[in-house]
């Protein structure tokens, strides 16, 4: 191993005596690519472990947007899941500012025949958003369309985002908590001393 640090970055590191000290370091957590993990708990018909994913996924985009912050793609594939079952956002090639976004809904069809055309009846800016456009892209299972429905169908309507840009814009700042309620040091006053 040290062979290998010193061919690869040498100025990263140094010996003292018998002491490896690394100046600088860059880990990342060890995470299952979100899809995989959803085709698994689906292939080995694992439901409670498909909705804890589900759950999470929402949970990870919601705290997102609540930090002004717009994902953009939204697929599975751009989040993990940790080992210890949080879901991770980790494709950051298009993120926007939640407050540069405008999130829409679509306007009715004029008539049947322009709905059922297949053409778009309405105008699109460079940074408009249609909610209820995720299902198409995200929910095409059924099982995880139901389970995603049950938990965070709000994120389906602009009415979640436009309220998490007023928050935002207001100054409101949220908290984010790593772990469970019931796992945090001000639940267990023993573990805190």
């Amino acid at each position: 191993m040290l062979g290998e640090l010193q061919k690869l970055a040498p100025s990263k590191f140094e010996i003292d005596g018998d002491q490896l000290i690394i100046k600088h370091l860059y880990i990342e957590r060890r995470m299952e690519p979100l899809n995989i993990h959803l085709d698994r708990m689906d292939k080995t018909n694992n439901l409670d472990g498909m909705e804890h994913a589900i759950r999470e996924y929402g949970s990870a985009i919601r705290e997102l947007a609540q930090a002004n912050i717009f994902p953009g793609d939204m697929l599975w594939k751009n989040f993990g899941i940790t080992r210890f079952g949080r879901v991770v956002f980790y494709d950051y090639d298009e993120i926007e500012y939640m407050t540069d976004i405008n999130f829409r809904r679509i306007p009715p069809a004029p008539d049947f025949e322009t709905e059922m055309s297949g053409e778009v009846w309405y105008g699109v800016a460079k940074n408009d958003v249609f909610p209820e456009e995720f299902a198409t892209f995200l929910l095409a299972s059924p099982q995880v369309r139901k389970l995603f429905i049950k938990h965070h169908k709000d994120l389906l309507s602009p009415k979640f985002w436009q309220e998490s840009q007023q928050k935002i814009r207001e100054g409101h700042v949220e908290d984010f908590f790593p772990y469970p309620q019931a796992l945090r040091f001000c639940n267990n006053p023993t573990q805190a001393d």
